[in-house]
């Protein structure tokens, strides 16, 4: 699967044909490719955060403790694999809706091919500068909506027009599960599950 990497992002329209008609299964898409590449951002952000620490202004820079580090790093390991996964099921289910009713499989792939510049952008936490990844992160993310509305009509074989309002529609649920997510964490924040933090 990590053979569709260079084409996803030079040659999306051709890639997502190839991605269509693979014969892959949910557990070969995890092995092969989300496994992998999920692990991206939170091993850099494990690293970025431990030996330089998060640069926020013209302040010092904020490191945290090894043990804090790996908790936060295998959460969100856990919380992007779950991710895919239920982007995966939730195109499956909407579907139904839009007269594009494919096997679990295909959506998956998509959602996780959807996923790869938000998986490459993670390099960037090596160097966890907040401005920076913030700069740098917008055009990934640009990029994974230009995936998304480009692989959808392919992937799951529907005109343009019906493809247009699917992708729309899977796009705002994403929007609505980030911002959950982003609570979620505000939540455990501030009831003690803020990590520690080391001089």
């Amino acid at each position: 699967m990590l053979s569709h990497l260079f084409g996803i992002l030079f040659n999306p329209s051709e890639e997502w044909k190839k991605i269509r008609d693979a014969n892959c299964t949910i557990g070969k898409c995890y092995c092969g490719y989300v496994f992998i590449m999920a692990a991206i951002p939170p091993v850099s952000g494990y690293f970025g955060t431990t030996l330089f620490g998060w640069e926020i202004g013209a302040r010092e820079a904020i490191k945290l403790s090894p043990d804090s580090a790996l908790i936060i790093a295998v959460a969100y390991y856990l919380v992007m694999l779950i991710g895919v996964f239920s982007m995966g099921m939730m195109i499956h289910w909407m579907g139904k809706t839009y007269k594009a009713e494919q096997d679990l499989s295909r959506c998956i792939r998509l959602a996780a091919f959807t996923a790869t510049p938000l998986f490459l952008i993670g390099f960037i936490e090596l160097l966890p500068i907040l401005w920076l990844n913030f700069v740098l992160g917008l055009p990934a993310l640009a990029y994974s909506v230009k995936l998304l509305y480009t692989g959808l009509p392919i992937m799951m074989e529907v005109d343009d027009d019906r493809g247009f309002l699917f992708s729309s529609a899977v796009l705002a649920v994403g929007m609505v599960a980030l911002v959950v997510m982003m609570a979620a964490m505000a939540i455990l924040w501030f009831n003690g599950f803020a990590p520690q933090f080391v001089d």
